[in-house]
């Protein structure tokens, strides 16, 4: 093993993190908190998140 198979690896094992890290971002399992992040900068500073809220909500009910 020379040192152009090791930079073949290490390609390879970057552009796989990479496109995980693509997936990641995108699925859409994860829009909800992606949308409560992007909501952040707009909220009061004593003000709960309607997914914060819910949670405590689903906590109480359990």
């Amino acid at each position: 093993m020379d040192i152009n198979d090791l930079r073949s690896v290490v390609t390879v094992i970057s552009m796989l993190l990479f496109l995980g890290l693509v997936g990641w971002t995108y699925a859409r399992s994860r829009k909800a908190a992606f949308d409560e992040a992007a909501q952040l900068p707009f909220q009061e500073e004593g003000e709960a998140s309607p997914v914060d809220t819910a949670a405590r909500n689903e906590g109480r009910a359990s």
